[in-house]
């Protein structure tokens, strides 16, 4: 089953902030992305259904594997580009916004020569 930008979106985001802040609630996401209460709740019971996501009795959401594997291959993607747009010359932030949206669509195949480029210009 696909996974849709908008879920892609709030499994980095919980990465981003478990990172961030040891610990993640449905009001942290409200407030990292300006969501209402209505909307991220929506969200957390859908990715809580589709096994991405899980609820401890306090409210603190957790990853599982598989939300996980998603969340670290958009934060990775997210990484990579803007930094690669930064090199080109691309303000930071403009290429973080423009990183976010490119993340979901570009092909494995063009990502990784991005990789590669990325990699010899560290050489």
């Amino acid at each position: 089953m696909p996974i849709y930008e908008s879920a892609e979106n709030y499994l980095e985001t919980i990465l981003m902030l478990k990172n961030k802040n040891g610990s993640v609630r449905s009001i942290d996401i409200v407030n990292e992305l300006g969501y209402s209460k209505p909307s991220v709740s929506r969200a957390m019971k859908l990715l809580g259904e589709s096994e991405y996501i899980v609820k401890d009795e306090n409210g603190y959401i957790k990853l599982t594997e598989k939300g996980h594997q998603v969340a670290e291959c958009m934060l990775t993607r997210h990484t990579i580009l803007s930094d690669f747009l930064i090199s080109l010359g691309v303000k930071a932030e403009t290429a973080a916004e423009d990183a976010c949206r490119i993340e979901h669509i570009i092909s494995q195949e063009s990502f990784d020569k991005i990789c590669e480029l990325l990699a010899k210009q560290k050489k």
